[in-house]
């Protein structure tokens, strides 16, 4: 309902872009409830014809797509949870490629199976298509270097884990250098959020070296604890983009747009004659929690300038400033009840906008992934506790910051992002964990148009489409 309305059942909608400076690893999925659960693939951009990677030649290409599983309607998960209330139910596995793997009693003897020629180099690209959880990846007694990160190139780094939120893709290089055996390779949840539930299982994979016998016990790799937000946070905040490579942008200096958003979780009253008992799950940005329109997309609304769909006054900070990673705001009740709206901000074309986003203590600290439709933007610094602009702008990174579209904001801290608004329309910012996203964790930029001639505009009819 931001920049589309949702394609009706039984109906067709064709989609045609053209790709600009990009390459790498990118994905498409639905985006309409929990839908996405299942209906993703990944969006695979290669340097055009003449054109090399910035690093040697892989041997073989391979996508590796980390997603979940529930074994029921996934839309009707979701649909319990908001008229109850509760948090959606837990996925009962994680997926490689589709596949559980062995350790699921419904796949014990089916897995993603991946051959290797010792001495051979791959490039695996790695996509986080998991509904609702952030994921540690690892592959036993094997280092990755990565390479890329939601389509941007990055410095090469060295890992031996490696960390993805919802949303996110990252590509790594992989050389078999091991002796000739089999070795698992690994899922398992990053569960940040203390005291909550989550799906604590673990999928795994298996590669298989040329010539390893097929009775060979693969090796297990030691995965982190589920709360481990140092190694995540280290893997997160090392990476760094690669200056002068393909596609590289330099960070741009001067800011017209300042913002200082906080981001987390919430409650709302129990709408009247429902099932729900109790207060309801809520979430918010800068205290407002974000309502989608039921009738007319945003974009079509900007488009043919009908009033009354969405307003202007999504604030820059926060309405009220408290101590945002404090847990004593939870005893402040009416804090914790944000008000309804569809609020965005307009910014002009090709203006620079700068994100602080301030995860908060309201009903528990937790790392919240921020993905913005339409834009990459900047990480010029990551941190924990609340943002201080008096030492923590000495923290910016101005030379070789990463780029990427969605950024896990550490759990109890904070993050800034700066993007350049070159893409006129709509554009949501919303949390890639989807049970946050109808709760209200989004917002959306609607950026002007460029200065090119503007041709006039069809009057809007006098029933506009609905969705």
């Amino acid at each position: 309902m931001i920049t589309q309305c949702p394609i009706r059942p039984g109906c067709k909608y064709i989609y045609k872009f053209t790709i600009i400076d990009q390459e790498g690893t990118l994905w498409w999925h639905a985006h309409v409830s929990f839908l996405r659960a299942t209906v993703y693939g990944a969006l695979i951009i290669r340097p055009r014809d003449g054109h090399s990677y910035p690093f040697p030649m892989p041997y073989k290409e391979v996508p590796i797509l980390l997603g979940e599983w529930w074994n029921t309607n996934v839309f009707d998960v979701e649909k319990l949870a908001v008229a109850t209330g509760a948090a959606p139910n837990l996925s009962i596995a994680y997926t490689i490629n589709g596949w559980p793997g062995d350790l699921y009693p419904c796949s014990e003897n089916q897995m993603y199976k991946l051959k290797l020629l010792q001495g051979r180099t791959y490039l695996l690209r790695i996509i986080n298509a998991a509904l609702n959880h952030e994921l540690f990846f690892k592959i036993a007694n094997h280092k990755l270097t990565v390479v890329s990160i939601d389509a941007r190139y990055t410095e090469p780094y060295v890992t031996n884990v490696v960390v993805t939120a919802p949303g996110q893709t990252v590509d790594v290089l992989l050389t078999a250098d091991q002796p000739v055996g089999s070795y698992y390779m690994a899922a398992t949840a990053y569960a940040s959020a203390d005291g909550v539930l989550f799906d604590n299982t673990t999928t795994r994979g298996v590669l298989a070296y040329d010539g390893a016998p097929s009775s060979t016990t693969p090796l297990m790799p030691v995965l982190p604890d589920f709360n481990d937000t140092p190694t995540a946070h280290k893997f997160y905040s090392n990476l760094t983009g690669l200056v002068g490579g393909p596609h590289w942008e330099p960070v741009p200096l001067k800011v017209d747009h300042e913002m200082l958003v906080t981001i987390g979780l919430g409650l709302e009253p129990c709408p009247a004659n429902t099932s729900c008992k109790g207060p309801k799950l809520s979430a918010s940005m800068n205290n407002v929690s974000f309502v989608r329109p039921t009738s007319l997309s945003m974009l079509q609304a900007f488009f043919f300038n009908v009033n009354g769909v969405y307003t202007t006054d999504f604030p820059a900070k926060p309405t009220i400033e408290f101590d945002y990673t404090n847990a004593s705001i939870n005893n402040n009740i009416p804090m914790l009840f944000a008000p309804k709206g569809t609020k965005v901000t307009k910014v002009k074309f090709n203006s620079t906008v700068e994100i602080i986003f301030q995860n908060t203590a309201i009903l528990g600290v937790e790392n919240h992934p921020m993905h913005l439709h339409g834009f990459d933007f900047h990480v010029l610094a990551q941190g924990f506790g609340n943002y201080n602009p008096a030492t923590d702008r000495k923290k910016h990174n101005f030379i070789n910051p990463q780029m990427r579209n969605t950024i896990a904001v550490p759990a109890g801290g904070w993050a800034v992002t700066r993007f350049t608004a070159n893409n006129p329309g709509v554009w949501v910012l919303h949390c890639h964990l989807d049970m946050h996203l109808p709760l209200g964790l989004a917002t959306a930029f609607v950026v002007e148009n460029g200065p090119t001639p503007e041709t006039t505009l069809p009057p809007p009819p006098v029933d506009l489409p609905q969705c």
